[in-house]
């Protein structure tokens, strides 16, 4: 109840304050004649659809396991994360082209100077989306979201890109118009780079990519302290969207019972997904300890 309730929160959040700036920052663009803060509110509203989407991987991403998905639904989520980088990647993209054309072409003399609304509207921009950046990514943290993360990193691209925005207004009204559409690339690049990131952690998380040497190490120390446990022979995890999968074989005393050997695997098991609440399940081995 409290995930949902949380869910709900970031999503009416994102839509409703992405809404409000796309109006605004379209409304300033034009009227202001900033090309710069058009593009931004061209990004604003790639975000109200990075919101639905990042909603709808996650709700889907919290459904029990089924007769068809036994090992439940986590991997929606990181498919909402790629797909949010695809939308990152293909707005930035398309902001950096405009910019490049209006540079190409040359005639920066019949470019228009932008007006005071389009730089308030650029400031209003920077304060509000880096609000959401912090209360979404805070909200992401807090149900361990890689959708929610993404679009929380969205707003944060977003605020960067008015940064860009800002500075080709200011440099435009100062008598240099060519540094609006300068303004536009520089917002791409920024773009770009998030989308990169988001998308190369969803693709490694889509391919059971490993928690790397340092993280199973730790793992297998703490499975090392659990009594009983004499060593860890094996230990490999891959990752399952947000959760994490682990198999390990641990070397026992030989001499010991079946139901004594399987009670040290159990009491092994629980302590690690209680301590770990990111594992979704760890599969355990015995071996006997070689004397």
């Amino acid at each position: 109840m409290e995930e949902n309730k949380i869910i709900r929160k970031v999503t009416v959040v994102g839509v409703a304050g992405n809404i409000a700036l796309v109006v605004f920052k379209l409304y300033a663009g034009i009227v202001g004649k900033s090309g710069a803060m058009v593009s931004d509110a061209v990004h604003s509203l790639s975000d109200v659809f990075a919101t639905f989407v990042a909603f709808i991987g996650v709700r889907i991403s919290k459904k029990a396991p089924d007769k068809e998905h036994p090992y439940g639904h986590d991997r929606f989520e990181t498919l909402a994360s790629f797909l949010l980088g695809c939308i990152l990647l293909a707005t930035g993209i398309g902001i950096g082209v405009a910019g490049v054309k209006t540079i190409i072409a040359g005639d920066f003399d019949s470019l228009q100077v932008p007006s005071l609304i389009a730089l308030i509207a650029a400031i209003v921009s920077i304060v509000t989306k880096e609000i959401m950046f912090w209360y979404t990514r805070h909200c992401a943290k807090k149900i361990n979201s890689s959708a929610f993360m993404a679009d929380a990193w969205h707003h944060r691209s977003d605020a960067l890109s008015s940064v860009g925005s800002l500075a080709g207004i200011i440099f435009a009204r100062m008598g240099f118009p060519i540094m609006d559409p300068i303004a536009c690339v520089i917002i791409c690049i920024f773009i770009l780079k998030v989308a990169f990131d988001i998308l190369k952690d969803s693709i490694s998380n889509m391919l059971d990519t490993s928690c790397g040497d340092e993280w199973n190490s730790g793992m297998a120390a703490f499975i090392c302290e659990q009594v009983g446990v004499d060593k860890v022979d094996l230990i490999q995890s891959r990752k399952f969207g947000n959760k994490i999968y682990l198999d390990v074989e641990i070397a026992v005393d030989g001499n010991m019972s079946l139901n004594e050997a399987h009670d040290i695997a159990e009491r092994v098991h629980d302590e690690v997904e209680k301590k770990y609440p990111e594992i979704k399940h760890i599969m355990i081995h015995e071996n006997p300890t070689e004397k």
